[in-house]
This record gives C-alpha cells, sequence and structure tokens, in this order.
C-alpha cells in the first residue's frame, strides 16, 4: 500500500525571512519623505481642468503620444494644448512637451483634437454628470496653435532636446499668430534672431585657437602657412575638426546683454506689424537687432561690428537665465513661480475692457517725432518702462489697442497649490489632497460616532493581541520577521487550522469522483 501524498503547502508570498525591517514610525516618516518630495515636483494640485474657466494666459503641455506629429512640417496637423492639471491627471506618463506660458487658451483635453481614446479624466462628462470619461467634445475655435506644439521652436524650426540643448532660449511677446505672418508667442534662440548659424562659437573657438598657434610658430612647418589667415594641415587641422562644446556659450555678435531688456518681439511680428519699427532705439527700447539675412552680403561677417547695436552693452560670457536644470528655456516673468502663495483666477485684459480713461489724448501725436524706421528685418528688445512710452494719441491707440501685452504686464493663471501635509511644511502632501496618514484621520472623523466608537474599541483589542505577540521579541531583542507576522495573523483569523484542514481534505480526496487529480473540484455553470 502506498503511503498517502504529502499535504499541499500553502505558498507563501512573504520571504521566508525579513532581510530588512523598519518601524511603524519610521515608515509613515518615509511615506511622508516620498509625498514630500513630489510635491516639490509637482507643487500645484491638478485635480480640476481649466476649461470651464474660458480663455486664459496659462502653461501650456503638448502631448506627442496622443497626438503624434508629422514628420514634415508641410504635413496637416491638428495640434492639441493641455493644461496643468491634465498633463498630470489625464498623461501623466505620456511624452509631453512643455511649452510654457500661451494666452487666450482653453485646454483641448477631451476635445476632438485628440483621439476619442484620450480621455479627459477631469472634465464633467455632460453624459453621466460626473467627472471623467470625457471625449469628443466639440473644441474651442478661438485657440491659436503654431508649430511649438509640434515640438518645433525657433526660426529655425529645430525639434527641442531637453537633455542636447545648450544655452538660453528666449520668449517673443508674440504680436501676431502665425497666421498673421507673427510667430505666436514662439521662443527664439539667440543665433536665430541675428541671422547666424547655431555653432558659430565652435568655429570662431577653432579659428581664434588655430591662428594663435600660428602666431606662436608661424616658420615650424612650411604646411602650415595659412591661406586667408586659416592654416591647411598637419596638427592645426585636428583644430578645424576640434568640436568645442560649451555648457552655456555666449551671446552671439549682435545680441544685447540679458540685463538690458525684459522683454523682446521677434523679427516676425516686428515685420507682421511694422509700425512699431519707428519705436526702435527711442526710450524704452534699444536700438534694432538686424536679422542678417536682411543685411547687404558685405557686412555679414562675425567680425563686424555689433549691427544696429552700437549704444547696448555686449558681454560674451554671459550666464543663462534659466536655473533649472530640466529646461534650457528661459521662463517669461509672468510664469508659475513654484514657491507663490495660492493664487486665484487671474485674466488678461481683453481689448474690450480697456477703458476711455486708459487712452491719452495728447496735443500731438509724439509718434510722428519718431525717426523713419529701418527698412531691414529686426527684432526689438524692450526695457521695463517701453509700455510706458507708446503714443496714445487718438490715431495711434487703435493700432496699439489691438495688443493687451503692449499696454500692461499679463498675468498667467496659477493653479491653486497642494495643500500642506503637516503645519511645519515637514510632511509634504499628495498633491491635493494631504498625506496617507491625513486622509485616513479625515475619513475617520466623518465616521459616525457610534461606528466611531466600535472602530476605536476593535482597535485596541487588536493592538492588546499584537503587542502580546511582540512582547516575547521584545524581552529577547529578536528583530520580528515577515514570516512571524504572516503566521500571527493566520492564527487571529483562524486561517492556520483552515490552511490544516484543507490540505489534509486535498489529500484523502485524491482520484475521488468529480475530481482533478490535484485535487481541485470542477464547478458546475448556471
Amino acid at each position: 500500500m502506498e503511503p498517502p501524498p504529502a499535504p499541499l503547502q500553502r505558498k507563501s508570498s512573504f520571504s521566508q525571512e525579513s532581510e530588512d525591517s523598519q518601524t511603524a514610525t519610521e515608515f509613515i516618516n518615509d511615506q511622508l519623505q516620498l509625498e514630500a518630495d513630489a510635491r516639490e515636483a509637482l507643487p500645484y494640485a491638478f485635480d480640476t481642468c481649466t476649461q470651464q474657466l474660458g480663455p486664459l494666459r496659462q502653461i501650456l503641455f503638448s502631448c506627442l503620444t496622443c497626438n503624434p506629429p508629422p514628420a514634415s512640417l508641410s504635413d496637416p496637423y491638428s495640434p492639441a494644448g493641455l493644461c496643468y492639471s491634465c498633463s498630470i491627471s489625464c498623461h501623466g506618463d505620456h511624452e509631453l512637451v512643455e511649452l510654457f506660458n500661451k494666452r487666450n487658451f482653453v485646454c483641448d483635453c477631451g476635445t476632438t483634437r485628440l483621439p476619442s481614446s484620450a480621455r479627459c479624466t477631469l472634465r464633467i462628462n455632460p453624459k453621466t454628470g460626473s467627472k471623467g470619461g470625457s471625449h469628443s467634445e466639440p473644441a474651442v475655435e478661438t485657440n491659436t496653435y503654431n508649430k511649438n506644439f509640434r515640438n518645433r521652436f525657433c526660426g529655425c524650426e529645430q525639434e527641442y532636446d531637453v537633455n542636447n540643448e545648450k544655452g538660453t532660449m528666449y520668449q517673443c511677446l508674440g504680436l501676431g499668430t502665425e497666421a498673421d505672418g507673427g510667430c505666436g508667442e514662439d521662443w527664439w534662440h539667440p543665433e536665430c534672431l541675428v541671422g547666424i548659424s547655431r555653432d558659430w562659437n565652435k568655429k570662431a573657438s577653432n579659428l581664434q585657437k588655430a591662428a594663435a598657434k600660428f602666431e606662436k610658430n608661424p616658420d615650424s612647418e612650411q604646411d602650415r602657412q595659412p591661406t586667408n589667415g586659416v592654416p591647411l594641415q598637419s596638427e592645426n587641422n585636428d583644430l578645424l575638426a576640434e568640436n568645442v562644446e560649451v555648457d552655456d556659450p555666449p551671446a552671439p555678435p549682435g545680441f544685447p546683454d540679458e540685463d538690458a531688456f525684459s522683454a523682446f518681439i521677434c523679427w516676425k511680428c516686428v515685420d507682421a506689424f511694422p509700425w512699431i519699427k519707428r519705436y526702435a532705439g527711442s526710450t524704452g527700447f534699444l536700438t534694432p537687432v538686424l536679422h542678417r539675412t536682411s543685411i547687404p552680403s558685405g557686412n555679414r561677417s562675425l567680425d563686424s561690428p555689433l549691427i544696429g547695436l552700437e549704444a547696448v552693452g555686449h558681454e560674451s560670457g554671459r550666464d543663462s537665465l534659466d536655473s533649472e536644470p530640466t529646461s534650457k528655456k528661459r521662463k517669461a516673468e509672468d510664469d508659475i513661480d513654484s514657491h507663490g502663495a495660492q493664487a486665484s483666477l487671474k485674466k488678461v485684459k481683453s481689448e474690450v475692457e480697456i477703458t476711455k480713461s486708459e487712452i491719452q489724448t495728447p496735443k500731438e501725436c509724439n509718434y510722428e517725432k519718431l525717426p523713419e524706421a529701418p527698412t531691414e528685418s529686426f527684432s526689438l528688445f524692450l526695457t521695463e518702462e517701453f509700455r510706458e512710452n507708446f503714443c496714445r494719441c487718438k490715431n495711434c491707440f487703435p493700432k496699439l489697442g489691438k495688443h493687451s501685452q503692449l499696454l500692461e504686464e499679463e498675468e498667467s493663471y496659477e493653479p491653486p497649490l497642494s495643500e500642506s501635509g503637516d503645519e511645519d511644511g515637514q510632511g509634504g502632501s499628495s498633491v491635493g489632497t494631504g498625506s496617507l496618514l491625513d486622509r485616513g484621520e479625515r475619513a475617520l472623523s466623518n465616521v459616525d460616532r457610534v461606528r466611531a466608537i466600535e472602530g476605536v474599541m476593535v482597535y485596541n483589542h487588536l493592538k492588546d493581541k499584537v503587542k502580546t505577540f511582540l512582547k516575547p521579541f521584545a524581552e529577547n531583542g529578536q528583530a520580528v520577521g515577515a514570516e512571524d507576522i504572516k503566521k500571527y495573523f493566520e492564527q487571529l483569523r483562524g486561517d492556520a487550522e483552515a490552511v490544516r484542514l484543507a490540505g489534509a481534505a486535498a489529500a484523502g480526496g485524491r482520484g475521488g469522483s468529480g475530481e482533478d487529480g490535484d485535487g481541485r473540484k470542477e464547478q458546475s455553470g448556471y
């Protein structure tokens, strides 16, 4: 007679011995620290879509996962912009492009500009009346888009790669959209504003090194004799081929020092609205920074003086304005401040809200006193007081009034800050929700009195049992392992006896009618 099979052993999902252990206090502190780190990275609440607030100047994102752009800019594309909250709640694990602030925009999440599979979890679904699952809603027609939504920036239309981008980019005030001939608040490389190659500094550095080495040893080798000042052979050729990597390249010739201006208007927008050209060089406006493609070819040398900027200081080794390690783009002054106080809705004053009191009616037009504007294309750099120096006579104001950003400094919508986990700020919170510990305490405070008392009694009973269980370990200085805890709670639930009986029943029932060989009965259907 064959011996009965051994009882089935219940597999454990726990390690047999706990290599690491920590107290409940340590676990809670670790959890609070993790939530504090998350809150530092995402300081704003992301539980509400801004769609219900209407057109805003707000920080936007483009999702390349839900709405991938075509390879060619000439191919048709339906771009979409996402608000801060939707970029996290609805597209948190997608490939996103941060566009920073753009004016008069309504979030496109959950609209026909995105696939129906890309559902907004924050909007109120008109079919159900509850939040979540919203898709294919009509998109707002007043939104304007540019190539930034394709992850293309600047006049060079280069794809932005945060890991490889060097230097600082500047955002234009955006007098016009791309449809108007403007840039639509595009971000620009300084080199592209003056119309030279982005690697001009590498070429200039290599030429300077080669020239310096030749001057030091002019007769060392005949093959080092220069042609037009450039060495031809030998090790100097290696200098010319060398790639000089610069973390923060200097400003190109013709570009003003960063401290000399507070905003700028790119040459595209200036050309689209040429009336503003005459302000160049007047109070509040720097002298024009000409775009080299519009300069006669004889004057395009990199060694030429600062074109159009004789009165503006220039430092070749300037520091980047952007202090954030994750982005080389300079944020405008009205970008969201991650350390600001909780803010309410702020809207840009629209043209229709401009009152008559803001229109100055001088006796004569100051605009007509300005010198004639240059005919070439140029970018216009502005000082902090530039708005005060626009002529607002009855003839000039209609042109000026179409651009609210020229009348007063714009304010951007700031999402509300997350609730802090505790008063001293040491334990940050889950964004918009409070820490897990706080959530548990709030849930307990909402329980009715009878259930709360019953829960406290059960908790005290369980606490006494766990205290009794832990006492021997404390007396012997022994660490409590995962297997010890598992066995103890099996005993509390009566699982130990249930496991033993189940194993015995399985062993005795092998081969019986209607059973599989492993002791499991097949359940019948309905």
